[in-house]
This record gives C-alpha cells, structure tokens and sequence, in this order.
C-alpha cells in the first residue's frame, strides 16, 4: 500500500520533472516562537481568510459561540486540553498565486526538537513575538529567550528568509510605540547575532489584522501584509550543481520488468545533490567499490536523467554490494585522495568528490534532557546509515542572550554549541553551508534511543 508520505513525494518528483519546481513553487514554512505567542491562532486565521477550511471543520472548532482558530492546527487531544501546542502540525491551502505548507511548530523549550525537525525542510519562518509579554513601553527592551533561541536555530539550520510577526498589538495601550519598540529590538538583536530578516510585519491574528488583507497605517506600517510577503519568497535553492549523492533506502532484489533493470538489483533513493545520468562513475561507501550507472529510473520507473530532490532508482553496470544506508557518490576527476580508518589494516582509496571523514567539527543544538558527555559514545544518522560517534570535546557554547560564545565541557538541553566528533566510520560529509543534506546529522541516545541533537558539520 502506497503511505501519504510516498504519495507526497511523487507529487514533489513530478512538479520538479515537469519544470514547476521554480521561485515561486509551493512554499514550506514553519511559525515558530515562545509559548502562547499566537502561532497557531496565526496559522488558523491564513486557513480562514484564505477560504482553505470548510464549514462543517470550522463549525467543529466552536468554544463558547466563538471560533477558536488555533483548534484548527492543535489536533492531539493533550494540545486541546492544555491549550498548547505539542508536535508539529502541516497545514495546507494555497492562493491564486502560490500554493503553501504550513508547519505549526511548538514553543515550550522541551519541545525544541520538534522545532528543529520542521525548520530543517522549510523555505521560510515567521517567528512570532507577542507584543504583551514585553516590556514595550522601555525603547532598550529585552526579548523572550525562545524568541532569540527560535531564531538562532533558524539561521542555523539555513532556512532562506526568516520573517518576524509582532502580534497581539491590538492588545496594548499605544500599538505604535509597542510597534516602534519592539521592531527596533528585533532588528538589533538580528543585527547582532548575523541574521538577515525578510520583513517585520505587525499583526493581529485573532482579529485579522495585517495577516491576509493589509490594514493600512495601523501602527504607522504601511508594507505588505504576512500573506503577500510570504507570495513572494524564494524556495530553498536545488543543489543540482554539485557532484552526485545518493543515500540509498531500499534495495529491490527483483525488478518487476525485466525490461528496466536487465536482471539487476535497483537502488533505490532521493537524489541528494548532482544529477544522476546513465555512464555517471560512482563509488560506494563504505566499501569503497567503483562502477558505473548502466540506467536510471524516476519515481514512476521511467527511464531518464533525475536531478537533486527526486527519487531515483538506480542500475549499476556490475554486481557490488550496496545495502540501505551506503553512500553511492560521483568520482572525482582529480587524483585519488585516501580515508584513514583505525577498524582496517589499511587505508582505503578515495576517488570521490566528496571524501569521506572520520573527524568533524560539527555545530549542535542539542536537545536531549541528559546532557552532552564528553568521551561518550553516540548513535549518529548521516541520510540513512547508522554509526557510532565519539564526543571528544566540546569547542564552545553559545549564549543565547548575549550570542558571546562561552568556554564549555557539556552541553544542558536546548544548549547551542561547537563540539568535535570522531566517527567509528568515515562517512561522505560537507560543510551544512554547502549541502544541508550531506551536512546533517542526527545524534541518538544508545541507551534510551532518544534523539539527542541535531548536528550541522562545519
């Protein structure tokens, strides 16, 4: 049976195949922020005036004779008794100009790693700041902690265009000093701390405020609203100029056409970065064996060149051992370069364009109620391969109120830090500047099994 994540993914391969996958193709963006900020009333309210919920849903959502638009997003039934939001909901609706994905990302600090789960294949993030919470009478005012940590993580995790939503001005004394306050603390704080910010935008999203429809002059802004900015950012850039990567997932023994694959085993996948073409050299990690790509097939098995972002299935030109988690990676044109393993009696030879590594210095939010340990071993998942990894030493810690970076030996939860990390296995990694996909890890309690960090290779 074919699961909605599959299903979703072909929809995806099929607008990249048919040329769709531009500027202003479908928008992924995540609202994030401190607690009771307004995010998913936020996210309630675009739903609303974008005509994307039907009556029968919207006569559901009833608390009191009036609409409770964050009950639109905040599905689980611990998030409707308690008021908050948990784990993140996707939401779906589109204009006439612009079809969006809508993350609902939770604001509590021991929810942070579903946060960072959805900034990581975002587009976009509006970081709300509720405009109640702050001291916004005083024009040296402090921002919550969630709000820098949220925004940090963002830029971070490369998300594009970062958006900041005041809301809630409707709710204090004087809207255009709170705004005039507030805007200027969020624009030094970015300033400091090395973000660039798309838009400020003051809103209201109980009342509908600035969100779809512009209220003009309302705080002394005269901009587009959340919805219009939002129309007009750019999707995440496709790494097709960069040689080939392949994770593989699925290994099919036997094709079902002997037509396609020749008798072969196909290997299944998302192209990470490059684009795969028949002849392409290839080499597989670990083993470090070389063949060549004989066919490639695309998500409906059709035979062709796929780019980065799709799914592919590839035919090698010989017989050699790849299983679910290997590397298949273009060769590199330049002279053999050689990987180091201490579990080999002797080094194995590289072609690769992207040579693998054993020792990474690595950023990493971490997200684990037990701290990092120094010398501690660690399950990490590069794409999907599995290996242990060792914490030699943490190189620093960011402070998120004065973004000074502090000497450290651990890291508490919901920390941001330098670490060094030695794999058990040199896997093909990259600077996450350069590949989000070959730049991203995940650490994994080998006791409890949590997911303890995110890492981001430097």
């Amino acid at each position: 049976m074919t699961t909605t994540t599959e299903l979703i993914a072909a929809s995806v391969d099929a607008a990249s195949a048919t040329g769709k996958n531009d500027h202003f193709s479908a928008l992924r963006f995540i609202t994030c922020g401190s607690v009771d900020d307004g995010k998913s009333t936020l996210i309630g309210r675009l739903l609303v005036d974008s005509k994307a919920v039907l009556q029968d849903h919207l006569a559901g959502v009833q608390r009191a004779g009036e609409t409770d638009l964050a009950l639109l997003t905040d599905g689980l039934s611990a998030e409707r008794e308690q008021g908050i939001t948990i784990d993140v909901a996707y939401r779906y609706f589109a204009t006439e100009s612009r079809k969006f994905i809508i993350g609902d990302a939770p604001g509590h600090a021991q929810y942070t790693r579903n946060m960072v789960t959805a900034a990581s294949q975002a587009d976009a993030a509006v970081v709300l700041v509720d405009a109640t919470k702050l001291d916004w009478k005083n024009p040296q005012l402090a921002l919550l902690e969630q709000t820098r940590r949220h925004s940090l993580l963002v830029h971070l995790l490369r998300v594009p265009s970062l958006v900041f939503a005041v809301n809630k001005l409707d709710a204090v004394e004087n809207p255009e000093l709170a705004w005039q306050h507030i805007s200027a603390a969020l624009a030094q704080f970015a300033q400091d701390a090395g973000i660039a910010v798309r838009a400020t935008v003051p809103v209201s999203a109980l009342k509908g405020w600035n969100v779809v429809t512009p209220r003009p002059d309302w705080c002394g802004y005269a901009g587009p609203s959340l919805l219009q900015w939002l129309e007009q950012l750019p999707t995440i850039a496709s790494e097709r100029d960069l040689p080939l990567a392949f994770p593989v997932q699925w290994v099919e023994k036997f094709a079902s056409s002997a037509d396609t694959s020749q008798g072969r085993r196909v290997f299944w996948g998302r192209v990470a970065t490059g684009t795969v073409a028949v002849g392409a050299a290839v080499q597989i990690f670990p083993s470090g064996q070389t063949a060549s790509v004989a066919q490639v097939l695309d998500h409906a098995r059709r035979p062709g060149t796929v780019a980065a972002g799709q799914s592919a299935g590839l035919v090698l030109d010989k017989e050699v051992d790849v299983s679910r988690g290997d590397w298949i990676v273009a060769t590199a044109s330049a002279s053999a370069a050689v990987v180091a393993d201490d579990d080999f009696d002797t080094p194995v030879a590289s072609t690769s364009a992207w040579p693998a590594q054993r020792e990474i210095s690595a950023t990493v939010a971490w997200m684990d109620d037990e701290p990092l340990v120094v010398g501690r071993v660690y399950w990490v998942l590069h794409g999907h391969r599995w290996v242990k990894t060792k914490v030699q030493r943490v190189l620093h810690r960011l402070n998120v109120h004065t973004l000074a970076e502090e000497d450290a030996d651990t890291l508490a939860a919901n920390a941001i830090g330098q670490v060094q990390l030695l794999l058990q296995e040199a896997l093909p990694t990259a600077p996450f500047a350069q590949s989000r996909v070959l730049g991203s890890l995940i650490l994994v309690d080998t006791a409890s099994h949590r997911t303890a960090a995110a890492v981001l290779v430097q």
